[in-house]
């Protein structure tokens, strides 16, 4: 009897997080979601809400790990991919991308919560951005034998640029997202190459007499 009510308690948890996600699209953000219009969309009484969530604001924090959760999930995969077959960062653009044509409405929420009003959504949504930049960091490190510092540096400016990208991929046409895909790997493999370049350079400035 306790397992199901343990189920059931999991199964509702779950209607109300997807009735959020679904209701969130380029008109809507989260912050003019109401607890109302969420449990109606769910299909439960207002007042179910309150045995899974304290409020709307951590409903709305769970919305972004679950988002972020998510998106490197699937970029972990990506990687996986690369193994076998074609460039880190072709691979890892298009599968960015693909997460925010089958996904939207993740990205809205993860990109409107981070310049939002919310100080609590905002700490979340950066958060999660950092753990993209970390474990991106740990792959170049891994990959291209770059010094810790330097590969969070190049992590952090491919994670903003494809970000960036995303924001604008949102409104795009299919011809269109092709040219900002094509556009995001070119900037990117500038990023990798600049990366090469400068770190040589200056491996063959300590090795000049009295460096």
């Amino acid at each position: 009897m306790t397992t199901n009510r343990a189920q059931q308690k999991e199964k509702t948890r779950r209607l109300i997080i997807d009735a959020a996600f679904r209701l969130l699209s380029q008109e809507r953000n989260y912050t003019s979601l109401s607890l109302r219009e969420v449990t109606r969309e769910a299909g439960i009484a207002p007042n179910s809400f309150y045995r899974h969530f304290e409020d709307m604001e951590e409903l709305g924090l769970t919305l972004v790990d679950e988002g972020g959760v998510a998106l490197r999930q699937l970029m972990r995969k990506a990687r996986q991919r690369i193994r076998d077959s074609g460039s880190i960062i072709q691979i890892s653009v298009e599968t960015f991308m693909e997460f925010i044509h089958n996904s939207p409405h993740v990205f809205y929420l993860l990109l409107r919560e981070r310049s939002g009003t919310s100080l609590a959504f905002r700490k979340a949504v950066s958060r999660e951005l950092q753990f993209f930049i970390v474990e991106l960091a740990d792959y170049i490190q891994q990959t291209q034998n770059y010094p810790t510092a330097d590969a969070k540096i190049q992590a952090e400016a491919m994670v903003i640029l494809v970000f960036n990208a995303g924001a604008d991929a949102l409104d795009c046409k299919p011809a269109e997202l092709k040219l900002l895909t094509e556009k995001a790997v070119t900037q990117l493999r500038f990023i990798a190459r600049g990366a090469d370049e400068f770190l040589k350079g200056r491996h063959d400035e300590s090795d000049q007499p009295g460096s």
